[in-house]
């Protein structure tokens, strides 16, 4: 869940909410989800619970929370005393919410990437920004950031950051890292900030830092956060209800594209046949545009929190259609294959 700031507090219709970070393009995603009384809502990315929140005070409805962070729990805890039992928390990936889920509903929400909480503990490894140790495991588990730097192919590595990262110079990335490796393990993201600025230079005012797209492709990576929006994705249309909503925020191309290519031909935005051929019968769109255009914040959010500049909301309402069938056709051709550390060995 990526978070920032919200200082159009005279034009919301939702109150203020307490948590310690609020998540972008806040009064855009209630009013996409119009939450209603009686209906439930997910929050797929419940990070601090600032969507769940908003959510349960805007309309006497019910709000299942899914986070796969385990220090999110704490945040879930404060949260429940005042909702009672309008407020569940789930742990897990919101790839998994229809196995998580016991019945269908009526609005889904993804907000996704890393979270400022995350991005602001440095022991989590994930900010260039900070010095700490390389984690970047949103569960905690499994694969480190570290792991992979010191056992992967210079091949892998490569692949990753210029797939991940759409970074035009990941060859001679990768091979800065393999250097580096060699004298000494990679373990603080300083040595991973200090060899991506052997390649591209020292960090320059008013641009963005060298290392951004290294870190955003491995973080992407390690957590397999564009397999789980594919799966979040999939799940989402088999779960809603008819009429019910979906509203996705993205903050980075790879995500964006994945979300308009998922919703394209189940809107009946491409896949239709040409006039020149024989008629076929087309399957009924599964979802109906609710904005033609994605949503973005607005100057003023932006100019109190940069981190909302790139997001992205895109929303779509479901119909009483079929879900289409799932395929991983909306991953990044030449996508790495994911491992475990054993493999990398």
């Amino acid at each position: 869940m990526s978070s920032g700031g919200d200082v159009n507090r005279q034009q919301q219709s939702v109150p203020p909410i307490s948590a310690p970070h609020i998540p972008v393009l806040l009064n855009e995603v209630v009013t996409a989800l119009a939450p209603q009384a009686g209906e439930v809502m997910v929050d797929g990315t419940f990070g601090a619970g600032g969507y769940s929140r908003a959510l349960l005070q805007a309309a006497d409805c019910a709000v299942i929370a899914i986070d796969r962070d385990p220090d999110t729990k704490a945040h879930a805890d404060k949260l429940a005393p005042a909702f009672g039992d309008r407020f569940s928390y789930l742990a897990g990936c919101f790839g998994d919410m229809q196995d998580l889920l016991t019945a269908p509903v009526d609005g889904v929400t993804l907000d996704l990437g890393v979270s400022s909480m995350q991005l602001d503990e440095a022991a989590r490894g994930f900010s260039f920004m900070r010095d700490g140790p390389l984690d970047m495991r949103m569960s905690q588990d499994g694969l480190s950031a570290a792991d992979l730097l010191n056992e992967g192919a210079a091949e892998l590595l490569s692949d990753i950051i210029a797939v991940y990262g759409e970074e035009r110079r990941a060859r001679a990335i990768a091979k800065a890292i393999i250097a580096r490796r060699e004298d000494k393990p990679m373990a603080r993201t300083g040595d991973l900030v200090d060899a991506v600025c052997s390649v591209l230079g020292a960090p320059r005012y008013g641009k963005a830092h060298p290392a951004t797209r290294t870190f955003q492709a491995l973080r992407i990576y390690l957590n397999d956060e564009l397999g789980e929006l594919m799966r979040g994705l999939q799940a989402a249309e088999q779960v809603l209800k008819p009429g019910g909503r979906l509203a996705v925020v993205t903050f980075h191309s790879l995500e964006d594209r994945m979300v308009k290519q998922f919703l394209a031909p189940r809107t009946g935005r491409v896949g239709r046949p040409s006039r020149h051929l024989p008629d076929v019968e087309m399957a009924r769109p599964s979802f109906a545009d609710a904005a033609k255009r994605n949503v973005k914040a607005g100057a003023a959010e932006v100019d109190a929190n940069p981190r909302a500049r790139s997001a992205r909301l895109r929303v779509a309402l479901r119909t009483d259609a079929p879900a289409f069938a799932a395929n991983a056709d909306l991953l990044p051709k030449r996508a790495p294959q994911q491992f475990s550390k054993r493999e990398v060995m």
